[in-house]
């Protein structure tokens, strides 16, 4: 039974692909037949999606009051977090900016059509940028969480984050119980994901069978350009900071970084890569230690550009698809939530997922797209982390050269 276990924790991967595939087929099988084992697949379907909504909210909230601890305590490193934090926080912001205005330019989503497999609907009317404003701050956080409020969960993790931070050791008693709750959540996230292959195969059955080969062709085409925009961000803003800043041959950079990206590609798991990543920018590209050891732990933790671009990619898609209008309030409010979000997005494989329900619940789309971008989820991860990996690494190299270190 160990080994079995030790082996599909090793290729949960393969293991989610397959689950996709088989769903896949499945669902175009069972078009107009075996009732039954719809109505099955739907409540085992909704059975998984529960079991990952329970801990979204608190996930969310303890993640950025870790994040934003953490990176309180590292101020005493100086030069190098403020330089780090600067670099990650505004390409962050480009890539959700990104997210945003390549899906709107192209009308992506426009013309598909999905009818969800679930009528129960999880939205928030979205209202002026004012209101949005002045709706910010929890008059009572316990309402914000159980009303699914997630605005008002983020600037309250957001102050009790740097409150933290400003009481000092009066704080760590709470610090201490916050990190465990946090720790709980990504356990219980980790082990609903070894359920992710039948949850998978379960959610995007009835998608398909509700929708045909349009939603296969569909999801086909989103992740193609998905993938262009991710690598295409990658070397205009990477390779632009490593030659412009960081004055460094933007080849000699790629070709450095490649086994940490390679490795980010295949685990799903920026953490993971954190020691391939630091030997490849200290032996290959001349990097201090110094700035290894805190701008690469620093960027796995907050540095998800590729997430945010992924994020925004969905969130337009699903929005057009499902004739969900996308106003300038809501896509600034979507932006700047993105940038808080991605602070708090775990390191692992399914990080993304939770930040993904808080921005749909956002958006105001209907619950049953967390089925279809769960089936998908492990596709996009590849390339996220990828290229979040390589962002943490080209961070360094600019750092080497603006940072100016005494032996």
């Amino acid at each position: 039974m160990k080994n079995f276990y030790s082996w599909y924790k090793k290729h949960i991967t393969t293991a989610i692909f397959i689950g996709l595939v088989l769903g896949i087929f499945t669902g175009l099988f069972l078009a107009d037949r075996f009732e039954p084992v719809l109505t099955v697949t739907s409540l085992i379907g909704s059975i998984y999606m529960n079991a990952l909504n329970m801990m979204i909210f608190p996930l969310v909230f303890c993640s950025i009051v870790m994040g934003i601890s953490s990176i309180g305590n590292a101020r005493t490193t100086g030069k190098i977090t403020a330089g780090a934090m600067i670099f990650f926080l505004c390409t962050t912001a480009l890539a959700s900016l990104a997210g945003l205005i390549i899906p709107r330019l192209i009308h992506l989503g426009e013309g598909v059509k999905f009818e969800m497999a679930t009528s129960d609907i999880q939205a928030t009317e979205m209202t002026s940028i004012l209101d949005t404003i002045k709706n910010l701050i929890p008059s009572n956080p316990v309402a914000a969480f159980a009303n699914g409020n997630m605005l008002q969960v983020l600037v309250f993790a957001v102050i009790v984050g740097f409150t933290l931070i400003a009481i000092g050791e009066k704080g760590k008693a709470l610090l201490n119980v916050i990190d465990s709750c946090n720790e709980v959540c990504l356990k219980v996230i980790s082990t609903v994901m070894y359920f992710t292959p039948i949850g998978v195969f379960c959610t995007i059955v009835p998608v398909v069978e509700a929708n045909g080969t349009e939603t296969i062709i569909s999801l086909a085409t989103q992740l193609i350009i998905l993938y262009a925009a991710f690598f295409g961000f990658a070397l205009i803003v990477y390779g632009g900071s490593v030659k412009f800043i960081g004055k460094e041959s933007p080849v000699k950079f790629f070709k450095a970084m490649l086994p940490a990206a390679l490795n980010a590609f295949g685990t799903c798991s920026s953490s993971a890569t954190i020691p391939i990543s630091k030997q490849r920018m200290e032996d290959e590209m001349g990097v201090s230690n110094k700035i290894t050891s805190i701008a690469i732990p620093l960027g796995a933790t907050v540095n998800m550009d590729a997430v945010s671009i992924l994020m925004s990619f969905m969130i337009m898609f699903f929005a057009n698809a499902c004739g969900i209008n996308v106003s300038i309030s809501m896509m600034i409010v979507i932006l700047l939530a993105n940038v808080l979000l991605s602070v708090g997005t775990p390191g692992i494989p399914g990080g993304a997922i939770a930040s993904f329900a808080a921005l749909a619940t956002m958006a105001g789309l209907p619950a049953g797209v967390m089925g279809v971008y769960i089936s998908i989820n492990t596709l996009c991860d590849m390339g996220a982390t990828c290229v979040n990996v390589i962002g943490d690494m080209a961070g360094c190299v600019v750092l080497k050269e603006k940072i100016k270190l005494e032996d």
